[in-house]
């Protein structure tokens, strides 16, 4: 800073003065014309370094965005159909059980279409892109009945009283019929008990009441009033763990009523809980919880209803099975405002840690209220903030000013240390950058499964390994098994003592099926236990995100009847030889799928590999421990005369053998030359594979690009 000689001049203009002999009005002049230019000067470099802080704000935001946020997203919700919302992503699934307590998702229940390669179908059965693809724009749809009778209840918040329709053309066309109760009820559901009908419901609008946490009682002889309140109302006022609000209709199971009602304990609508009402008389009521017995799911936000579900209606089929809907979301409520909230925080934090910056490097001195260029002392010199003494933003800036000096002071820019602080603080910045990013654009956090023709499927995620590598089989199981539509893992165990089951953080079945002898071939054994129709072969030494394995699911249920993979391969030439991805992109072109990264029909492929067809084949891979895979492209390749291979480009893949020293083939080009003999062997057998090479960003959506 410099230094201040005679008053309100500075020692650099002092010096000017007297070097040119300048006195008198003259000086007046020249520090009224020279401090504005210097000034100019100043704002000059502080909007160089404020526009080269955007640029390399903007170039991380943009490599960070590509890298890694777009690698977790998914088609928006809105080019699905479905309209935005801020309170989440509620859709609805379907339960079987032989009582309302032994209730299981649809998928376990192994129904299957085939118009849409659902084998099985799976939850969710109904989403806002259900709704708004058949005409009817939703954003989330939610608090579903199975019905039987012709009357319906909507809420009574908005309207402040509770109304009764009936269906004249179900289920878009009703008519007003009366109003039951002239208050804004929610959530209200009518159950006949006991010789009397019950109206269980919530009215927020009481004094002194915490939302979500009332519970009222309405009773009459006539399903159509009048209704009188319960002695005891409201039954529950003030805890919202209690269930008080109605979570669905109430139900009758072995004579006894049960109440199913709404856990809103941390975030509305966060679980079910069902009671069974043990007294219910116009002057008393009580109910106890009892065990509703549906899992929760630990896929988290990957889940449909992994977070919230808050709505559940059983109902006793003819068979005496029942059945039920419940309804579920992924993010709590509000997720989309905290969301926002956190992305404008870090971009707070960001501006002000750039400005640090730009305070510690001196481009800011020229706004600093320490500084001498806005400091005047004329009515006719430019407008100063800081000439008011008895201001208190000067104050607040003065104290900060010195904070601020007191710390350029300690740190010496030119030192070791000051050269560590700048680089912290950039490292800070690109931090707050990626975070700031991921919260603006990174979605909801869920790496959602992708429907297809209306309906959601799963699949069994098969892996082959031995004790050598259990490290990356934990963490190969702990990462995918998080996967929307994995259903199972099944792990191959070809060599050394097998793992127990509990050893694994998984969030599906886990099977470990022990092999008498180390053979790749035992990685297309046929298993009568996998229940499902597609099953996705990943080594476990492959790590890539759930969306891109959803992808591949996708892919496949459009076309079952291929291979359809991560890894693509051109083998071409004569003889055949065997080369990387590298010639495949040069050539733009592939004509196999790798089997180590690749879904296929679990009937289709296994029982080519074991047929009789395959055998001299089989006995090649175990004399050469290597190309299985191969083989089952040839197999695939010479049954059909269409494509049998498809290429889904993952985002990035890891491969964790690198962190334990555990890879198979780390001899690259010996393991390309044994492959290449395998081509040889098998193009002798079985004949050639397809001259012809589907070319990459084939696909619409451009996911082989």
């Amino acid at each position: 800073m410099p230094v201040m000689g005679e008053k309100g001049v500075n020692s650099t203009e002092l010096w000017i003065f007297r070097r040119f002999g300048i006195a008198g009005p003259w000086r007046s002049r020249w520090r009224r014309w020279s401090r504005p230019l210097g000034y100019l000067a100043c704002s000059s470099g502080l909007v160089c370094f404020l526009i080269g802080s955007f640029l390399v704000c903007s170039i991380v935001a943009i490599v960070f965005f590509r890298l890694w946020v777009s690698s977790f997203l998914m088609v928006d919700r809105v080019s699905s159909g479905c309209l935005p919302d801020g309170e989440g992503s509620w859709s609805i699934g379907i339960f079987y059980g032989k009582s309302p307590f032994s209730l299981a998702p649809i998928e376990l229940s192994n129904k299957s279409n085939e118009k849409s390669s659902a084998w099985p179908v799976a939850n969710p059965v109904l989403t806002c892109a259900s709704v708004s693809n058949a005409g009817y724009p939703s954003n989330f749809v939610a608090d579903p009945f199975l019905f039987i009778q012709t009357y319906m209840m909507p809420e009574g918040s908005k309207k402040g009283d509770l109304r009764l329709y009936r269906a004249t053309k179900f289920p878009l066309e009703w008519t007003f019929e009366k109003v039951l109760v002239s208050k804004p009820l929610v959530d209200t559901s009518l159950v006949h008990y006991n010789g009397h009908y019950w109206l269980f419901t919530s009215d927020f609008s009481r004094l002194s009441i915490v939302k979500n946490a009332e519970l009222e009682i309405w009773f009459s002889s006539s399903p159509l009033g009048p209704w009188k309140e319960h002695r005891k109302n409201p039954i529950y006022r003030a805890d919202k763990s209690l269930g008080a609000r109605n979570g669905g209709r109430l139900f009758i199971y072995e004579g006894s009523l049960y109440r199913p009602g709404q856990d809103c304990s941390g975030t509305y609508g966060r679980r079910l809980q069902v009671y069974k009402v043990e007294k219910l008389t116009k002057d008393e009521y009580k109910e106890v919880p009892v065990s509703l017995a549906i899992g929760e799911t630990k896929k988290g936000r990957n889940s449909w209803n992994g977070v919230r579900h808050h709505h559940l209606d059983p109902q006793l089929l003819p068979s005496g099975h029942w059945v039920a809907v419940m309804d579920g979301d992924r993010v709590p409520s509000g997720d989309s405002i905290r969301t926002l909230l956190l992305g404008w925080t870090f971009f707070l934090l960001l501006f002000l840690i750039v400005m640090f910056i730009g305070l510690l490097v001196g481009v800011m001195d020229c706004i600093h209220p320490q500084g001498n260029y806005l400091i005047v002392s004329r009515r006719n010199e430019p407008f100063s903030f800081w000439t008011n003494p008895h201001s208190k933003l000067r104050r607040y800036a003065a104290d900060i000013s010195r904070c601020i000096l007191a710390f350029k002071g300690r740190v010496k820019l030119k030192t070791c240390h000051g050269k560590l602080t700048i680089i912290f603080l950039s490292i800070f910045v690109v931090v707050l950058v990626c975070m700031a990013v991921q919260y603006f654009y990174g979605g909801n956090g869920a790496e959602e499964g992708y429907m297809y023709k209306g309906q959601y499927s799963q699949f069994t995620m098969l892996t082959m390994t031995y004790d050598a590598r259990l490290w990356n089989l934990k963490q190969y199981v702990k990462h995918y098994s998080r996967c929307a539509s994995v259903r199972e893992i099944v792990v191959v165990w070809n060599k050394g003592k097998p793992p127990i089951v509990d050893e694994f953080d998984s969030a599906v079945p886990v099977r470990i099926r022990v092999e008498q002898n180390n053979s790749l071939n035992n990685r297309f054994k046929d298993d009568p236990l996998i229940q499902t129709r597609a099953v996705l072969e990943l080594d476990d030494d492959i790590l890539m995100t759930c969306n891109d394995i959803e992808k591949g699911f996708r892919a496949w249920r459009e076309h079952p009847e291929r291979i359809v993979g991560f890894y693509p391969r051109l083998l071409d030439g004569s003889p055949l030889k065997y080369r990387d991805e590298t010639y495949a992109r040069k050539k733009n072109g592939y004509n196999v799928i790798l089997t180590g990264a690749a879904f296929m029909d679990t009937e289709l492929a296994f029982k080519r590999y074991w047929s009789e067809q395959a055998t001299e084949g089989r006995a090649l891979v175990n004399r050469l421990f290597n190309c299985e895979d191969i083989l089952m492209n040839f197999l695939y390749a010479n049954t059909s005369s269409v494509r049998t291979v498809e290429y889904i480009r993952p985002s990035w893949a890891i491969d964790t053998s690198k962190f334990s020293a555990s890879a198979i083939s780390r001899n690259t080009q010996q393991h390309y030359n044994i492959r290449s003999e395998c081509l040889s062997r098998f193009s002798s057998i079985y004949g050639s594979l397809p001259k012809m090479a589907w070319n990459f960003g084939s696909r619409g959506d451009g996911w082989d690009v």
